[in-house]
């Protein structure tokens, strides 16, 4: 029997992360044929070419130069065609059965596009969530509906996917596999990273993960907000890089001239993901706007201050405290999170993001999912 041969993408450490495990199962499925692609940030320096070191033993089979050195919604734009003229080259060869797509990222409309015209059925992750403030949230949407099979990280996701129109035998609630690191994986203690990392940990620390709001026309704005109120803030601060989007360059322009006149406070480029979710165990309180203050944070029991419009309608659970860009309100915010008595009140939540078993879910349906062409066909549900 002809193996399933199943294509993956991955464009940066935003989703790397979250394909690890179904990565590394598929790799060893008796009956697949895996083709690992990356592309994006992966491959720049800049961004710490991460395609090098995606976490895992598998090699990519395809590597797609597209990102452009560049730090405008107008370089957004070129690299979702550069991407699509260098995967409709390879899809094209290569041909495989399905391809697996995740979350929201601009570049993932390049492979869909490509997908739909080479008529090959496409599964998503991660359908059905909400972020208003960002761009993701249309092209989240978008690749829903070019989308073939879909894996939901909420119930309530999987119930917007049906409200869309799709078919309900084609939506799935698999959890998200970002969380599958937290049941597979191993963290790291806290003095391993310590030694990793070259910080000391001893006093409180924030992690602060910030990207820019790419719903706005000024992608940077509400980040004046976030560091006025750092500014005021005792704790060590340790910052992560931003996305590769319009205003990310500002961003970490803005980072390291704080930390250059604060001190007591690091950059990192990229972290791999268990070393990220080892941090983020041992901090205080996670500040930002990042997807992971709202997933993972709760598995982790980890208190986030998610700032401002970027995130606006995710589902998440009590331990996130929603604040606008405003000074004062993070200022708050921090102050709420890091209390003992917040700590002691988000004990045992439970994540509407699933259990951590993800990944054998979808593998399993992405293994075994008939073929045929009432795959491709789709009809509006009624």
């Amino acid at each position: 029997m002809r193996k399933r041969k199943i294509a993956v993408v991955t464009t940066s450490r935003a989703d790397a992360g979250h394909l690890h495990w179904i990565v590394q199962d598929l790799a060893k499925h008796p009956n697949v044929d895996l083709k690992l692609i990356a592309m994006g940030a992966h491959l720049s320096p800049e961004f710490g070419r991460t395609g090098e070191t995606l976490g895992t033993t598998v090699q990519p089979s395809a590597a797609i130069e597209c990102l452009l050195s560049s730090d405008t919604d107008v370089g957004m734009a070129k690299t979702i065609g550069l991407a699509t003229l260098g995967l409709a080259d390879y899809l094209g060869s290569t041909r495989p059965d399905l391809i697996l797509l995740t979350a929201d990222r601009y570049e993932m409309l390049a492979p869909a596009s490509v997908a739909l015209a080479l008529r090959i059925p496409i599964a998503h992750i991660e359908g059905g969530d909400i972020s208003e403030g960002a761009i993701d949230d249309a092209v989240r949407n978008a690749l829903t509906k070019m989308s073939h099979l879909h894996f939901a990280c909420t119930r309530r996701s999987r119930e917007r996917i049906i409200a869309m129109g799709e078919e309900p035998w084609r939506v799935h609630f698999t959890g998200s596999p970002s969380l599958d690191q937290l049941q597979r994986g191993r963290l790291l203690t806290k003095v391993q990273v310590e030694r990793q990392l070259k910080l000391s940990l001893k006093s409180p620390t924030l992690a602060v993960v910030y990207h820019p709001v790419t719903l706005l026309e000024d992608t940077t704005k509400e980040a004046n907000a976030l560091f006025s109120a750092l500014a005021q803030v005792n704790a060590q601060l340790v910052f992560v890089y931003p996305n590769a989007d319009a205003g990310s360059r500002r961003l970490v322009d803005m980072a390291q001239k704080f930390i250059a006149a604060r001190g007591n406070a690091r950059l990192f480029v990229n972290l791999d993901h268990i070393t990220y979710l080892s941090l983020l165990k041992h901090t205080a309180a996670l500040v930002g706007n990042s997807s992971s203050g709202i997933m993972e944070s709760t598995s982790l029991g980890l208190p986030v201050v998610n700032i401002g419009i970027r995130q606006k309608g995710r589902d998440h659970a009590a331990n996130v405290v929603d604040v606008p860009a405003e000074p004062t309100a993070i200022r708050d915010g921090i102050r709420l999170t890091t209390s003992k008595q917040f700590r002691r009140a988000i004990r045992g939540l439970e994540n509407p993001y699933g259990d951590g078993h993800a990944a054998e879910r979808i593998v399993k349906l992405l293994a075994t999912v008939p073929l045929e062409t009432r795959l491709l066909f789709k009809r509006r549900a009624e």
